[in-house]
């Protein structure tokens, strides 16, 4: 069995629609309020949202308390009537500046009360597909007040996590991505720059290791560590599109397996240290368990863009930026 030490920061996936369902389901009922659009130095990006609750409870936020306030009132009164609302809310300079702005903007938000206006059946499907890490989107046109889910089209949305107004039109697309999760095989001294990076750049690390003496809390202080062998690592965690793959360790024994798997999955970022003759060997050895010339090429190796990187932290660096490439403008 493995021991799992940390645990996997889950805070950066919000439970928002999670909640407005639970206090709908609870007889409390509740609306969603999303920023569909911003202009200027918006406190919050498009696609926040803000669940409220009959009895006046919130969670979450469209602007970092600017106006809220004014938000959960319109959002009670739609609630009352049963019907949604589009709201515009411009933020002042110095609103702005209490919230750590340069300067104010304008948003508009989008309340929607549960049940009457955003159908229960469809708040239970978009929150179990983000349970199960699918990415999906939530559509509604405005103008009909169609609402529905998307699990494919939209590509450039969900590749840069950007939720926003189809071009020349009423239909907003809110884009439900998993949170991004970099799996690292091999505790060694590149992987103690690259955690700490990869959660600055909003990926959940998880560090795999069977070797006790590398993976120790010693060396890595909080981080959420996996002994298993590498490809029974992956294989309980699970590999989607929304999961990068780094192996450090150079041996095969323990990066192939890994390495392998991944190559079988949808992950949309797989790289491997070693010099160019080391990568040789790796690609000679996966031709020979059978992968093809185009299934080996999404290994990136030697890993990391090409930066002149000396020393773990650079090479961290480059490792990180490749992957942000590779997740923004693909392949």
């Amino acid at each position: 069995m493995s021991d799992i030490k940390g645990s996997l920061d889950t805070a950066r996936f919000d439970a928002i629609p999670e909640t407005a369902l639970a206090w709908h389901r609870a007889g409390r009922r509740a609306a969603l309020a999303t920023v569909i659009e911003t202009w200027g130095s918006a406190p919050r990006r498009t696609g926040a949202q803000l669940a409220i609750s009959g009895d006046g409870e919130i969670e979450g936020s469209v602007s970092g308390g600017c106006v809220e306030g004014a938000v959960i009132v319109e959002a009670l009164e739609a609630l009352d009537e049963g019907k949604p609302r589009e709201l515009e809310f411009g933020v002042s300079d110095q609103d702005a500046f209490a919230v750590g702005l340069a300067c104010g903007g304008t948003i508009r938000v989008l309340v929607e009360p549960v049940g009457d206006v955003l159908p229960e059946a469809l708040l239970a499907e978009l929150c179990t597909a983000r349970a199960a890490r699918t990415p999906v989107a939530y559509v509604v046109d405005l103008d009909s007040q169609v609402r529905q889910l998307a699990y494919d089209g939209h590509e450039t949305a969900f590749r840069m996590d950007r939720s926003g107004f189809a071009e020349e039109s009423r239909t907003f697309v809110a884009i439900h991505n998993p949170p991004l999760r970099l799996l690292v095989v091999g505790a060694v001294h590149i992987a103690q720059a690259l955690l700490p990076m990869a959660r600055i750049a909003a990926y959940d690390p998880v560090l795999i290791d069977p070797r006790g003496a590398f993976g120790s809390e010693a060396r890595f202080p909080g981080e959420t560590i996996l002994d298993d062998w590498p490809d029974e690592a992956v294989s309980k965690l699970g590999l989607d599109s929304r999961t990068a793959l780094v192996l450090l360790t150079h041996d095969p024994k323990l990066d192939d397996p890994a390495l392998e798997a991944a190559l079988r999955s949808k992950v949309f970022y797989i790289g491997a240290l070693g010099s160019t003759r080391t990568h040789a060997k790796r690609v000679a050895r996966l031709g020979e368990a059978g992968f093809s010339e185009a299934e080996i090429a999404l290994i990136h190796g030697p890993i990391g863009l090409d930066i002149g990187a000396s020393g773990p932290a650079e090479i961290a660096v480059s490792i990180i930026a490749e992957m942000t490439r590779v997740l923004r403008k693909g392949a």
